[in-house]
């Protein structure tokens, strides 16, 4: 019979489909399953409406099999078969979709749901043969024919024996290249991890003729190679089964076989969604932290498959970046097989899915929050760090979602507090929520500036985390009540009828400061007197968008660019130290200057900042001390 040729610009298109869509060769294997068991299912919905056709799911595989001799792979099926009309219509037209016009055709039926698309996934089999043929005997008919191809030049189709139903695929496997092996694909391990790997919960049985050695009998230390038939997938997915017949350690057991971590999942998620978009997931809260969480080299993502066939390994676009610690699996009949990464980014139901996955994550942080606080903080403590990071970037466009689920080390207790929890004891005469950075607790609880705030039995939020006051400063305010550092210039506490001695020093003491600040200048905006200061002598605070703390941050990074905070010394006016700076004023106007650099050194290594000149430094005390 003379070599028909391909339509639809077959030639261009399959050159398309081999290097462009699949980068993965052993995807093709995926592919021709995806196909068998579709055809399965169409006798199953044929089934439903004929009364005559009596489909026993036991009667129905797909079944492969490797000749390494012949360097043939055969999958085969006992699915619906095809016509020779049909041959020439979803094998003749690339890109023509008989499962999918066969799917339109019966939408509005139960059942299961046809997701392959034989005209388009089936030439993926031309990445590793020469040569494809396809048998197949049609359901009702006693006819079988043999299409035939060689690549995109054409193909053949001529009458065939078939002893039963159904469609055989033979692939003449390619020789060896240069830089690829094809003898992995007539490898009896290679293509069970095939088979495992995408196709583990196709809903019929993949059988496999599995050689082995066993003990031979009446006989001592001999062994015989044997081979048997084996099902390879596991064909039921736990994300299908009901929730009520599944247990924690079915949960935990699947986490450790789809090797999402080492450790024990501290939570799970199983979602169910049967509305606009449906599909089925499973996902994972870790305990810790990947080794390689907070290195170029993780790659965050869920496996997505569709209808039971993996997709992609680790699709990103389905978790935010601050959530990109969570493992699991996205299942959705809605998502077509055969789709790029880079159509999958433009894709609505995906889309939809990766917005439901998002609040469904958060809802479960929020229950696990305020149930199960001990296991929130063992979660905080390894991924909080990430969640600071997600309010920060993107110019606080996540900040809504995120905030509730922050916590932070506070004055009033050892233990982490939520935004929510302080803001709900504060004191009806407390203005703003006060924090304090540091490198430490035990250094932010040394510090001079929180004197004031904590003598009004205000609470603080210990900020130790670099992030920390980036992503407060992105958030702005919480719950109405704005963030204040206790360095900040004005605190929004109302002076003490006791203070008032504390004006009328500053006034007194006008021309002392600007004295002061003069020898300072270039290092500090101002000299004052403090209002918060209670027993320590000198403190710096800041004026402006940046702080003290972030100035340390910044000025750490390569890129740095010499940003500094605008700092102001603050004197504490109650202190007797004012009295040897106002004899200095006075009458020695060096000692002044010693007095004035030796104060604002100790400011600055109270605060953890470095000191211009050490050597001058230790000079100046020396002086004092002669």
């Amino acid at each position: 019979m003379a070599k028909k040729q391909f339509k639809a610009e077959s030639k261009r298109l399959l050159e398309m489909m081999i290097n462009s869509i699949y980068t993965q060769k052993e995807i093709f294997l995926r592919e021709l399953i995806s196909n068998a068991s579709d055809a399965i299912d169409k006798i199953y919905y044929k089934a439903l409406s004929d009364d005559q056709l009596v489909f026993n799911q036991a009667d129905y595989y797909i079944k492969v099999t490797a000749d390494q001799e012949a360097r043939t792979l055969t999958i085969a099926d006992t699915g619906i078969g095809m016509t020779k009309e049909d041959l020439e219509n979803n094998l003749g037209i690339i890109a023509k979709s008989g499962s999918l016009a066969f799917k339109n055709e019966n939408e509005a039926k139960d059942g299961h749901n046809i997701i392959g698309q034989f005209g388009v996934g089936f030439y993926a089999a031309f990445m590793v043969a020469d040569v494809v043929t396809v048998t197949s005997r049609a359901l009702g008919s006693e006819e079988a024919f043999k299409w035939k191809s060689e690549g995109a030049d054409g193909y053949t189709i001529v009458p065939a024996t078939k002893d039963t139903v159904g469609t055989e695929i033979v692939l003449k496997i390619k020789d060896n290249a240069e830089e690829v092996s094809y003898d992995e694909f007539l490898e009896q391990y290679r293509l069970r991890a095939i088979i495992k790997k995408y196709s583990d919960f196709i809903r019929y049985p993949i059988k496999m003729d599995v050689a082995g050695q066993r003990p031979k009998e009446d006989s001592e230390g001999e062994f015989e190679e044997y081979s048997e038939e084996q099902t390879i997938n596991s064909m039921v997915p736990i994300w299908r089964k009901n929730k009520n017949e599944l247990t924690q350690e079915d949960y935990d057991n699947f986490y450790m076989e789809k090797r999402y971590g080492f450790d024990k999942p501290l939570k799970h998620i199983h979602i169910s969604a049967d509305g606009a978009v449906v599909y089925n997931a499973i996902l994972y809260i870790p305990e810790h932290t990947p080794f390689d969480y907070y290195t170029k080299e993780f790659e965050k993502g869920l496996e997505l498959y569709s209808n039971g066939v993996l997709i992609m390994d680790k699709c990103s676009d389905l978790l935010p970046d601050y959530f990109g610690f969570v493992k699991g699996m996205v299942d959705s009949e809605d998502l077509s097989l055969n789709i790029s990464r880079e159509l999958l980014q433009h894709d609505r139901q995906l889309s939809l899915i990766a917005k439901n996955i998002k609040n469904k994550i958060k809802s479960q942080l929020i229950s696990l929050l305020k149930d199960e606080r001990d296991s929130y903080e063992k979660f905080y403590k390894a991924f909080g760090r990430q969640l600071k990071f997600g309010v920060y970037n993107d110019y606080g466009a996540n900040k809504d979602t995120l905030q509730d689920l922050l916590l932070f080390s506070s004055s009033k207790e050892k233990t982490l507090v939520s935004l929510d929890e302080y803001v709900e004891r504060m004191p009806e005469d407390q203005k703003y929520i006060y924090y304090a950075s540091g490198a430490s607790i035990d250094r932010i609880e040394k510090l001079p500036q929180t004197e004031m705030v904590l003598d009004k039995g205000y609470e603080i939020l210990y900020f130790t985390d670099d992030i920390d006051e980036f992503a407060i400063k992105v958030i702005l305010k919480y719950k109405d009540k704005e963030f204040k550092s206790v360095s900040s210039g004005d605190l929004g506490i109302e002076a003490d009828p006791s203070e008032e001695t504390t004006e009328a020093e500053a006034t007194d003491n006008k021309e002392l400061f600007e004295k002061m600040q003069g020898i300072l200048a270039g290092k500090v905006s101002g000299v004052r007197a403090s209002k918060r200061l209670k027993s320590h002598p000198v403190c710096l605070t800041s004026e402006g968008e940046v702080s003290i703390e972030m100035e340390k941050i910044l000025q750490a990074m390569p890129d740095s660019q010499n940003v500094k905070a605008d700092k102001v010394l603050e004197i504490n006016v109650n202190h007797e130290i004012l009295q040897s700076l106002k004899t200095a004023f006075a009458s020695d106007e060096e000692k002044l200057g010693l007095y004035t650099n030796l104060l604002y050194n100790q400011a600055l290594l109270i605060e953890g900042l470095p000191i211009q000149d050490p050597v001058e430094f230790t000079n100046a005390m020396c002086k004092i001390m002669v």
